[in-house]
């Protein structure tokens, strides 16, 4: 059984660009787009999904919870990595489809399931022989 959604309705165009009502547009898979960011800097450290259990879950505990793709299965950050995520803040876009989290880093200070600190740890470069990845650490 499906609990009810504790989030707001369709508040219309005007309201969910200038309202107060928080009404999170999950897309046609049931899920939104969520970057994180570490609180302290500023630094994007990943790119996850949330459905509404997963935010609901981020909510009520104030732990990152996120939606495995691959896995289908809602997790928490950091349950079997020690890479917890606290959540210091959550912004919403301007029509209400995509999240951006700043959290506090608990464990080794990473994100990654590599075991660095970010994601985002190549940089795509081009010349004559085509795109290639560069290490930026």
């Amino acid at each position: 059984m499906t609990q009810p959604s504790i989030f707001g309705g369709d508040a219309g165009k005007r309201g969910l660009e200038e309202g107060a009502s928080f009404t999170p547009r999950f897309g046609p898979d049931g899920l939104i787009v969520c970057v994180v960011r570490a609180a302290e800097d500023g630094e994007i450290l990943m790119v996850a999904y949330m459905n509404e259990e997963a935010l609901r879950l981020t909510l009520e505990t104030g732990q990152a919870h996120y939606w495995s793709r691959s896995r289908r299965e809602i997790w928490r950050k950091g349950a079997t990595s020690g890479q917890t995520q606290t959540v210091a803040d959550i912004r919403v876009d301007c029509d209400q489809d995509a999240l951006l989290l700043a959290i506090e880093a608990g464990g080794d200070g990473g994100a990654c399931h590599t075991g660095r600190r970010s994601c985002f740890y190549r940089r795509l470069s081009q010349d004559r022989a085509g795109p290639r990845l560069t290490f930026v650490e």
